[in-house]
Parts: structure tokens; sequence; C-alpha cells
């Protein structure tokens, strides 16, 4: 079954899961009332975007410069930096740490890069444990699944089903509270940050002029991820690069603000190398895999690569209407939502894809929240002329295409034809593509009729 198939028979299952919907809504509910409690700490949030999304591209017009410039600062305070062009050459170089450090377990923080190059799959078959230490990210470990979203990994399970899972893994009582569980989960990993030879981070910013690695969590577990173990790996996508240190001001409560709701998040961390002479804790060892996988192929596209822009924060997914029916499982991505619908074509290719930017009804609302400005309804319609250009598609929806074209052209044709012939003509759409659960409305005057009886006025074509 291909992937365009897969995606239509799963979306068609969950879309009238019920159970499925009812926690979706809690918990994306709950982000909506503390994202708009969070608009209000500011004075002007639409300049705080606007100055954002000037640095972004801004970067992403000397974006070599501020790579080399990130490499040369942050390795002299004694950290080393790998350029990986895939996932492959990624693990290669991991797994080669690990060996060389004879490492057998390691700890790593929550992140979307290492999602992306199957870390914990492949680092388990070279013989090493790799224990996720986010709560969200352990949750969805332990249940054998990947994260759901790219912040909440675990926003699909409401707290009954997070409890029966615990009691099924790990023997807890099946009353147990979150703040219980909670507890116990903190208990285990303290165990786990102790012994690991290894910790492992992604990158929210890369800071060129000071050569650091800045993370923002709300847990501390990436800071007890790099505090024991003697080797920090960051495994960070080249698009997390930011000019100067000073910027870092404007995205960390934006960041925390569309991410969460919150004013700031609890804990800000910048990496700067390993540890240095005279201090007591962090890594004998530093290492940035700077990881391309894909995005300087989105990079090349002139159409698209403002998306490269993007900080991760999530809000599309939580503002997307297609998202929050079928789900972060139904994209089969690392990247769901709207985010994932324009990277993802690009990443494996618009031929596998390519369905994934049909997944939208337009109606503009991640754009509207997103906190660097990125036209994503643009750059879906964009990604849907790629695949129309590079697929063959099929015959019976490029001749309705070009006909519907026809009549679109011109107001003139919308008008001419009588309400009973529109009605005859989408009557089909009732049994096949419409879907059994909708209906087609039923047409009575045109817009342009209605228009000038309403308004008392006559327009023409």
């Amino acid at each position: 079954m291909n992937a365009n198939t897969q995606f239509h028979q799963d979306a068609a299952k969950i879309a009238f899961n019920e159970r499925h919907r009812q926690t979706i809504h809690f918990n994306i509910s709950r982000y909506d009332t503390a994202v708009a409690n969070g608009y209000q700490r500011y004075e002007n949030i639409l300049l705080a975007k606007d100055r954002a999304a000037y640095i972004k591209r801004d970067m992403l017009k000397h974006w070599d410069d501020y790579l080399l410039q990130f490499e040369e600062s942050i390795t002299k305070r004694g950290a080393r930096v790998i350029w990986a062009k895939d996932a492959h050459e990624v693990m290669a170089h991991v797994k080669q740490l690990l060996i060389e450090n004879q490492a057998k377990l390691l700890v790593k923080s929550k992140s979307m890069t290492t999602e992306e190059v199957s870390f914990n799959e492949e680092v388990a078959h070279a013989g090493c444990e790799s224990i996720e230490t986010d709560l969200g990210e352990f949750i969805v470990q332990v249940a054998g699944e990947r994260p759901y979203h790219i912040v909440t990994p675990a926003m699909h399970k409401s707290k009954e089903d997070i409890a029966a899972l615990f009691r099924e893994k790990f023997a807890t009582a099946a009353d147990s509270t979150p703040e219980e569980l909670t507890a116990y989960v903190r208990n285990l990993l303290r165990k786990k940050f102790t012994s690991a030879e290894v910790g492992v981070t992604g990158a929210n910013f890369l800071i060129a002029d000071i050569g650091a690695v800045a993370i923002t969590e709300n847990e501390g577990n990436a800071l007890m991820s790099t505090s024991f173990p003697k080797l920090h790996i960051v495994v960070a996508g080249v698009e997390k690069v930011i000019p100067k240190m000073s910027q870092l001001g404007i995205f960390h409560p934006l960041l925390a603000t569309l991410g969460t709701g919150q004013q700031m998040t609890a804990y800000n961390t910048l990496f700067t190398g390993p540890r240095q002479e005279g201090e007591v804790d962090g890594p004998e060892q530093m290492v940035v895999i700077l990881m391309d996988n894909g995005r300087t192929k989105v990079y090349e596209d002139a159409e698209v690569n403002e998306v490269l822009s993007c900080i991760r924060c999530g809000a599309c997914l939580n503002a997307c209407p297609v998202y929050k029916t079928i789900g972060g499982y139904t994209y089969n991505t690392t990247y769901s939502g709207p985010i994932g619908s324009v990277i993802t074509p690009f990443f494996k290719g618009m031929g596998e894809m390519g369905h994934l930017s049909f997944a939208c009804s337009l109606c503009g609302k991640c754009s509207e929240v997103c906190p660097v400005r990125i036209p994503l309804p643009k750059l879906l319609l964009i990604n849907r002329r790629k695949v129309v250009k590079e697929t063959v598609r099929p015959l019976a929806e490029r001749w309705g295409m070009e006909g519907f074209t026809l009549f679109a052209k011109h107001r003139f044709w919308f008008d001419f034809m009588p309400s009973w012939i529109k009605n005859i003509g989408t009557t089909p759409f009732n049994f096949t593509l419409w879907g059994p659960k909708r209906k087609m409305p039923t047409f009575h005057r045109s817009f342009t009729k209605q228009w000038n009886q309403q308004h008392n006025y006559k327009y023409t074509s």
C-alpha cells in the first residue's frame, strides 16, 4: 500500500474516533487558554513576530557564513563539530562515538532531529540502550510509539491511558495520580542520569557569534543529561543557527508563548563547549553534529525556502483543523501538521509524500499564529503545483481541473449555469470523493444574485 492510500485510510478511521477527538480537544483547549494568556504579556506581539521573521530570513541570506562562524567559535572552547549529509551519516558518526567511549547506556533529552534519524532504534542495534528523559517522550517510548506532536509527544494520551500503561509496564497502582507517576519516572531516571556514559540533546538554536547551543525545556532533563555523562552529543539541524546572542531575547519568549503559553520556559541553557578548567560538572567531550538531511534541498528552492525559518514551536499544529481531526500519527512522518506537510515532501520526495500538501483546508490559521511569519498555506499551494507537475496524475483529475479552470476564469459561466444543473453535477460527490459522512450543499441562487439582492447593487462580469 502506498503512502497516499495509507494516509486516507488512516484519516478515515481516526477522524470519527470520538474518544481520540475528545482527548485532543481537551489537551489543545488547555493549550489555547494558556497561549491566549501568554499573548497578553506582549505589548505588541506582531512587532515581535516581524523582528523574529526578519532575523531568520536574514540568516538564510548568509546561512553558510553563520554556520562557519558557529563552528569556529565553539571549537575554540574544545567542542568538536561534525557535518552530516543525511541520517545515515549522522548515525554512522554517533555509533563510532559510542564505540570510542564504550557506551552501553545513554540518556537523551527531547529532540525531533533524533526522531528524523531513528536514533533510538539505531543505537539499540549498536548495543547501546537509549533512554528518553523528557516525560512525554518517555511515555511514548515505553508505549513503543513515536512522538505524536512536535512539542507535546504524548498529547494523544489521557491521564487514564498513561496510568494504565505504567501499571502494565511498571506495576504501579491503577489509581496513580499524574503527580505520583511523574515522581516515579523522576526516581527511575535519576539512576539513569548518573550511570550513563553519553548524554544526547538536540538544539533549539545555534548561536553563531559566541558558538553556543541553546536548549529550552521545562523539566531540567536536558541539564541532567549533560551534567553527569562524559560525552555530550548534539544532533542539530543546520537551519537552527541565528547570528547573535543578543537576538535570543526575541526568540525565547516567542517560543515559550506559542509553544506552551508560558512567559518563559523553565530551563534555558547555553552550552558553549565541554567542561572547562576549574568547572566541577559537565561533559569531558562535546560533539555537535550539524545535520542537513534534506534541508539544503529545501534551501535551493527559492519559492519555499523561507520555511527553514521555523523554530518548531508547534503552534501551527495546534491551530490546524486537519491536524486536530486526523491526529499526528496519520501523517506517518517525523513532522506532522502544516509544517510537516510543507517540508516532508522535500525530505522524502514529492512522489511519495506529496499528498500531505493536500491535507489542508487553506483556512490560514497556521500562518496567523506562526511566530516567524511563514506563509504556510501559500507554500502548501506551491507544493501542490509541484506534485501535479512532477508526478503522474489520474487522467480524470486532469480533465476535471482543466474543465473547471475554463469556468473559474469567468464569472459569466458560473452565473450562466442554472442551479439544477449544478446540483446534478455535484451529486456524485456524495457517493465518491466527498465521503459518506458529508453531503454536498444544494445550490439555489448564484453568489452574484445573492450579493446583488442583499446589497442593492448590480455586479456584472
